[in-house]
């Protein structure tokens, strides 16, 4: 069994998957939009550049996007997307990264169970966790 992300955004899907490729180094394997397709006529003309459905690879990891319709946006809240790594630099150019026009909860420090743990929420809205835990111990 595998589980994977499926974010929503408010009409800026593209420009937050194109900045997650280059941040995470994954590949964009599909961004459809609403022009061309069927649901193109149930949705306003200036939504039809839209992304209808977006997925990108990160290593062996999969993370799956669209913007929500028109009216039908909520703010993302009650989760985070974790990213769990080895590497400290790594988690610190990461959270760099992702802390560029956002809302830093947790600053990116060491924790009695990680290495690096900081949470924010991005420009796009939303919420990440990046975690880099210590050998041996879980979180309750």
């Amino acid at each position: 069994m595998q589980f994977n992300s499926y974010l929503l955004f408010d009409g800026n899907c593209e420009e937050a998957f194109k900045t997650y490729e280059k941040i995470f180094g994954g590949k964009i394997e599909a961004m459809l939009t609403h022009e061309g397709t069927p649901t193109s006529c149930q949705v306003p003309p200036e939504w039809q550049k839209k992304i209808l459905h977006a997925r990108i690879t990160i290593g062996n990891a999969v993370l799956m996007a669209s913007d929500a319709p028109p009216g039908r946006f909520s703010k993302p809240q009650g989760f985070s997307v974790n990213i769990g790594l080895t590497d400290i630099k790594e988690a610190e150019r990461i959270f760099g990264a992702l802390s560029e026009g956002a809302a830093v909860t947790m600053p990116l420090g060491e924790t009695f169970w990680a290495f690096r743990f900081g949470m924010l929420t991005d420009r796009f809205g939303i919420p990440w966790m990046v975690n880099v835990e210590r050998a041996g111990v879980q979180a309750a």
